[in-house]
């Protein structure tokens, strides 16, 4: 554990989670991100980074996926400890889940504790990535629950728990979709949708802007000069 006195807590670059349809754009996202990126596919979504020096790619083969988790935690740490990346990219949780709770439950029949021990894996990968000192976009798949809105519209296409658990750590979750031609992502949480902004208070962001936080006004900044006066 980690002790930091009078608030002197080090700045750690964000983490995204964001989720929606096929086709909106989720992947490309990276593009907008400044600095050496590392892609590690677990649905073979790469078309939009091909030929792009300034992203490595890893993509997730049928045969790896006995060893998912083992090789996924691996290739992240190397990643990390190599200094090269500035840019983490998880794309995409929702088949990375699918595969680690497929081989948790060929090793045990107890539907509670499988999802137990897939929620703690989530919740430690979450936290390492929180400790890695590198930002990171992670993605996923939606759900649209049009047939029962007791939980909102849309949810990103996980377990609930585990959602929780791995994205606890992360500043930003929000839905991407396309309207009018444009893409926008929402992370208001009172729209009903899973969604949270600990960047800046902004709640429906058009996606090409998702990396430009909010300026403030200067009628905002002189209010926040006369409390110090």
């Amino acid at each position: 554990m980690q002790v930091y006195f009078d608030g002197k807590i080090p700045e750690q670059p964000h983490q995204y989670f964001v989720y929606g349809a096929g086709g909106t754009g989720k992947t490309s996202l990276l593009n907008k991100f400044k600095g050496k990126k590392f892609l590690f596919s677990f649905d073979m979504s790469t078309n939009v980074v091909r030929g792009r020096k300034d992203t490595d790619v890893a993509i997730l083969e049928e045969s790896d996926a006995p060893q998912v988790q083992q090789l996924v935690l691996q290739t992240i740490v190397q990643a990390v400890n190599s200094k090269k990346y500035d840019v983490i990219c998880l794309d995409n949780m929702s088949a990375l889940q699918n595969l680690v709770l497929e081989n948790i439950d060929g090793k045990s029949k107890d539907g509670r504790q499988n999802y137990q021990k897939l929620q703690l894996w989530f919740r430690q990968l979450g936290m390492y990535l929180r400790n890695s000192e590198v930002t990171i976009l992670a993605t996923a798949h939606e759900i649209d629950n049009k047939e029962n809105l007791s939980n909102g519209r849309y949810n990103a296409d996980m377990n609930d728990k585990t959602f929780n658990a791995f994205t606890s750590m992360f500043d930003f979750v929000g839905r991407i979709y396309k309207k009018d031609g444009k893409r926008w992502i929402d992370c208001d949480p009172e729209t009903g949708n899973q969604g949270k902004n600990r960047i800046d208070d902004r709640t429906l962001i058009p996606a090409e802007k998702l990396l430009e936080p909010k300026k403030e006004t200067k009628e905002k900044k002189e209010n926040e000069v006369e409390k110090h006066d």
